[in-house]
């Protein structure tokens, strides 16, 4: 009796059941897998490319921004409050583009935060889920309006309109203002999207337990929803601040051509992609020192974006909440 029971089942031991030994190798399958190998090697090709053109662009920034720095100084760049690359007295200080760069992303933000968390808060804990089948996709819409029709809109509606007619607020016909606002109203469905996506992922149990201590719902959303969420609503943020950084039509368009140290937001100014993308069109010979500001000028932008993301994902590592 004792070896049927053995050979009937697994052996028992004080603890309970011992895991049944893998099945003899003749019982495995034998045949190669070659769907499998040829999925791994796709993905491994994906990945490699991905590494492969992150390479190349800091390649083609790195090399002929290195020309630039050999005939102007990395302080002279950075410090400079003048920027005149294309007139007959020659500055290369590029705190005017920085400056319009950071008053565009400024006002972006101020206007795309609050917009953006209240469309959140609104889809993830008191929108029915009909109204939230139905204002999400729409809310969602504003960024697949392409950037250009944006620059038209500061440009034609905006400035003109909402701030002088409206607002009576004397604006220049190019001012980083209007840029700065249109720029906020495009990123609202990044900061609202995902931080709803975040808010949404919460468990039910804390708002039940938040509920159950006797809190209303708001107070439920502030103190516990909130703050289980910061994670990713702190990447929306930041994803939202990389997008306004890095905008380049609307501020072309709407926030001016002028590089200059701006100080008040009613003013013109050029931002970093601004200048890009109108220098990029212009007459600059090819190995020439003007030619070279573009690439300059391009990998402090993206050192700029790097850094950025290198805050957003210390944010997330830091604040995230598993359940």
């Amino acid at each position: 009796m004792s070896s049927m029971s053995a050979g009937a089942g697994p052996s028992t031991t004080s603890g309970g059941l011992r895991p049944s030994p893998p099945p003899p190798t003749s019982l495995r399958s034998t045949r190669p897998r070659y769907g499998e190998k040829l999925a791994l090697g796709f993905i491994v090709a994906a990945a490699g490319v991905s590494i492969v053109t992150t390479i190349g662009i800091v390649l083609s920034l790195l090399i002929p921004a290195l020309e630039f720095f050999r005939q102007v100084s990395v302080v002279e760049f950075l410090t400079g409050t003048s920027w005149t690359p294309r007139f007959a007295q020659k500055e290369y200080g590029v705190l005017p583009l920085v400056t319009g760069t950071l008053w565009t992303t400024a006002i972006a933000l101020s206007l795309a935060i609050p917009i953006g968390l209240g469309a959140a808060i609104y889809l993830s804990e008191y929108a029915s889920a009909r109204t939230r089948k139905i204002f999400k996709p729409t809310l969602e819409l504003l960024a697949g309006v392409p950037s250009v029709v944006y620059g038209l809109f500061a440009v034609v509606f905006v400035g003109p309109v909402v701030l002088k007619e409206w607002l009576g607020i004397e604006v220049q016909t190019f001012s980083v203002l209007s840029a700065g606002l249109v720029l906020g109203v495009m990123i609202i469905p990044t900061v609202a999207s995902l931080s709803e996506d975040a808010m949404s992922a919460v468990p039910r149990a804390l708002r039940e337990a938040s509920y159950g201590l006797g809190a209303n719902r708001m107070r439920t959303v502030l103190r516990v929803v909130f703050p289980a969420a910061t994670s990713g609503i702190a990447a929306a943020i930041v994803l939202g601040l990389s997008r306004a950084v890095g905008e380049t039509m609307i501020v072309a368009m709407a926030a001016g051509s002028q590089a200059k140290m701006v100080t008040n937001p009613l003013e013109g100014g050029q931002t970093m992609t601004g200048f890009i993308a109108s220098a990029a069109l212009g007459d600059s010979v090819q190995g020439s020192l003007d030619y070279y500001t573009l690439f300059a000028v391009g990998l402090l932008l993206f050192i700029l974006t790097l850094i950025i993301n290198m805050i957003s994902i210390r944010l997330v590592n830091r604040y995230r909440e598993i359940y």
